[in-house]
Formats: C-alpha cells, structure tokens, sequence
C-alpha cells in the first residue's frame, strides 16, 4: 500500500514539473512560433498541423493535439469554440494572461480576437447582473462583430 502511494506522489509530482518546465521538443516550438507570428488570428488544430507538416519532419496529429493541450494549461494559449462550429480553436495569449478573467470580442469575418480589458466593460458586466441577475463567465464569453479593417475592406 505504502509503494503504491510513493508511486502516486512520483507520478504527481512528475506532472507537476511538467507543467512548470515544459519538455521543449521542435515541434512545441514550431507551434509557439508559428501562433504568435499569428497571434492576432486563431486556428484550428488541423489548420495548425497542415501549415507544420511540411515544416517539421515527422509530426503528426497526436503531437499537434498534445502540445496544444499543454499550452493551454500553461496559459500559453486561448482555447474557445464557435458557435456551429465543431472544431476547437486556438490563438496565441501568453500576453494576455488571465484570458479567463476577462471578456473576448472576435471579428466575423477575419477571425481576430479582442481582449476586453477596459472599464467600459466592467460597467457592462455590472450593468447585466444589476438588471438581468446574469453573472457573465468571461472564459466563456465571446462577443462578435465586424472589426474596424474588414468594414473598411467590404464597404
């Protein structure tokens, strides 16, 4: 019983190490490099893999999903899902940490993400639970609109 135990406190304090110092492997690199290059957009993990699986010998889906996952749990990335939209998407965030914290805005029709950071926006969550009784979960909050460049573009 006691060796089952230790084993388990290996285990945990093994992942635990994991999370903190991450293994840097070429293809978690990649990812990274390539998400905040971009980091304005979001992508899909097949988008992702199709851009690096001319780029990194040998990756394959497995690897996208698994450093994806990891980044999200550092905080590395924002992971979030459209509405009638099966797919999840992802987008580069370690600027913005504590994304959970706050609401997002994103544009139709580019797909760029906004950070709503601002007072205004505390007024508005105010506002909804002082007159609807709604408690906003900003992790899940996702506003959308048309963004300042694509209305210039399609006027």
């Amino acid at each position: 019983m006691k060796d089952t135990k230790k084993a388990k406190d290996v285990k945990d304090t093994n992942k635990e190490k994991e999370v903190k110092n991450p293994y840097k492997t070429k293809a978690r690199e990649c990812i990274v490099a390539y998400l905040k290059e971009h980091s304005g957009k979001r992508f899909t993990a097949r988008e992702i893999y199709n851009y690096l699986k001319d780029e990194v010998e040998g990756i394959n889906r497995t690897t996208i999903y698994r450093n994806l996952d990891r980044l999200c749990e550092q905080g590395e990335l924002m992971r979030y899902k459209e509405p009638n939209q099966d797919a999840w998407y992802y987008q580069y965030s370690k600027e913005h940490q504590h994304c959970d914290q706050h609401i997002h805005a994103q544009c139709s029709e580019c797909g760029k993400i906004f950070h709503l950071e601002n007072d205004f926006v505390d007024d508005f969550e105010e506002k909804l639970h002082k007159f609807y009784g709604l408690d906003i979960n900003a992790s899940k909050t996702m506003i959308v609109g048309k963004c300042e460049d694509c209305s210039k573009t399609k006027s």
